[in-house]
């Protein structure tokens, strides 16, 4: 540090450098542990969710005796028909969708029971029920997935090509999230998300939140 002719003390060009390059170092260091945390924080959050939504299909079940939407195993997913917006607008008691109104009601929920409340987004693929659309997204952008059995042999066949818990769950609903890639399993990224480790369907390294584990 050189001092001014006024006396004031000023720092020279070379220890400038050292103080940002010092910074730089920090923020290296600390950067990779900022984004480790906040994964581990959607991905805690996915598996919360997934296993509201899991509660929320038995709960129709319980209450109604069927499934809803599905009369065959069905992935649910997106905009495919049926749609992630017309199994939420179902379960939120929302007549809209698939439960729009017929004769003045609600076509799947007649009773309107509200089986879960998830959080209610307005921009685009942000976390949380897209106020426009009606689709539910993961922490990390993407549809959640949903299976259910429609054909009420209590058997599902996991989606993932390693089958993490078995080819076959015995189980009446199930729920995945695509992780930070958006697609099923890791490796190569859907456009819009980030590469990962592991490998395509497969869920072994991959990002995926799944609700069977």
């Amino acid at each position: 540090m050189r001092r001014s002719p006024d006396g004031r003390h000023g720092f020279t060009l070379m220890e400038l450098l050292i103080v940002i390059a010092m910074i730089a170092i920090l923020i290296g260091i600390g950067y990779p542990t900022f984004i480790s945390i906040l994964e581990k924080a959607r991905k805690t959050q996915a598996a919360n969710e997934e296993q509201q939504i899991v509660a929320a299909v038995n709960g129709f079940y319980t209450d109604y005796g069927k499934y809803p939407l599905v009369t065959a195993d069905t992935i649910i997913a997106g905009s495919t028909t049926p749609s992630n917006a017309d199994l939420f607008y179902s379960l939120r008691a929302v007549a809209l969708g698939a439960n729009a109104p017929v004769n003045g009601i609600p076509a799947v929920n007649p009773r309107a029971i509200v089986f879960i409340q998830p959080p209610i987004s307005k921009t685009g693929t942000k976390a949380g029920i897209n106020s426009t659309t009606g689709i539910w997204y993961d922490p990390f952008g993407s549809p959640y997935n949903v299976m259910i059995d429609g054909s009420y042999d209590n058997q599902l066949t996991n989606p993932y090509t390693d089958a993490p818990s078995g080819t076959t769950l015995y189980l009446g609903v199930i729920v995945w999230s695509f992780g930070k890639n958006g697609r099923l399993g890791g490796g190569a990224p859907a456009a819009g998300f980030t590469s990962e480790n592991g490998t395509a369907n497969n869920f072994t390294n991959s990002s995926d939140v799944i609700s069977w584990q």
